[in-house]
């Protein structure tokens, strides 16, 4: 049972990694990605290849994970974020779709279908860290250090860039902003940041395949964001804490077909989202619409 609710931790904690990310782009600059599961998945293989071929060392894992995702994004960002909104949503989505099939055809470095196998456990200064419970801890950690940086971020004058374009992209440009450049660099910050997520799962889980990154990991971690509150702190860690414990709380229900537990889960994300922007659009921790 001890091993059982520590896994729950460190999923948990690695969703709501993946959820404040998506938020720092959705909450504070109207970015909407459909494509969070790609940076996600490209920061897995990269630290899983790295952990195999070089060293396990978070040092090096994680880096390296961030600089790929930073880079994948950046390709992204520059020419879809020089359009309006929809373009880029558009953009991401045609991303998603052609990331799953690489992660499944390039199979010397995904694995294919098959994915990667006997990934070494995370290295933290020379100790291995394999236990559920020991590695909540570096999760945990992870994920404060995750949320005071974007904290920070959302605290300085980029934040205020951000919340800015928000509310206005031609109000922002016309103050002398330059609103694609600030866009992009967020979307860069936000992908960089969702890679290592993808390195904690890769080294926790010792095995990863494409079926963690498709387009409904993405759906995923965009209805925590939004059944949480966009745009706030506790938000998207309670909506991954919420959709992360859901699928515990269903298997207890011994009249349902194990198989049909998926699909109950879908149902109730979906409703869950409609009944949120019907009753309460700001999210469970975001404030509640004015009449």
């Amino acid at each position: 049972m001890e091993a059982y609710i520590f896994n729950l931790v460190n999923l948990i904690a690695i969703y709501a990694i993946l959820a404040v990310t998506l938020n720092f782009i959705m909450g504070y600059a109207g970015i909407y990605s459909l494509a969070h599961a790609v940076f996600f998945g490209l920061g897995a293989y990269t630290s899983a290849w790295v952990a195999q071929n070089v060293h396990p060392s978070i040092l090096l894992t994680i880096p390296a994970a961030m600089m790929a995702a930073a880079a994948l994004s950046l390709l992204l960002a520059l020419p879809a974020l020089r359009v309006r909104g929809e373009y880029f949503v558009a953009a991401s989505l045609g991303l998603q779709v052609l990331a799953v099939t690489i992660f499944s055809e390039w199979k010397s470095f995904t694995g294919g279908i098959g994915g990667v196998l006997a990934i070494p456990p995370a290295n933290v200064f020379g100790i291995e860290v394999f236990k559920p419970a020991h590695f909540a801890i570096l999760s945990v950690v992870a994920l404060v250090i995750v949320m005071a940086l974007i904290n920070a971020l959302v605290h300085s004058s980029f934040g205020r860039n951000l919340r800015a374009i928000h509310d206005s992209e031609s109000a922002a440009a016309s103050f002398g902003k330059n609103v694609p450049m600030i866009k992009t660099i967020s979307v860069v910050i936000s992908a960089a940041l969702a890679a290592v997520a993808g390195a904690l799962y890769a080294s926790y889980l010792s095995f990863i395949n494409v079926e963690s990154f498709t387009l409904d990991a993405s759906v995923l971690v965009m209805a925590m964001v939004i059944i949480g509150g966009t745009g706030t702190v506790a938000g998207p860690i309670v909506g991954a804490a919420l959709l992360m414990l859901l699928p515990s709380l269903i298997s207890w229900f011994d009249f349902l077909p194990q198989t049909e537990i998926g699909a109950l889960q879908q149902i109730i994300y979906g409703l869950g989202m409609t009944l949120l922007m019907i009753f309460r659009p700001g999210g469970i921790v975001g404030r509640r619409a004015k009449a």
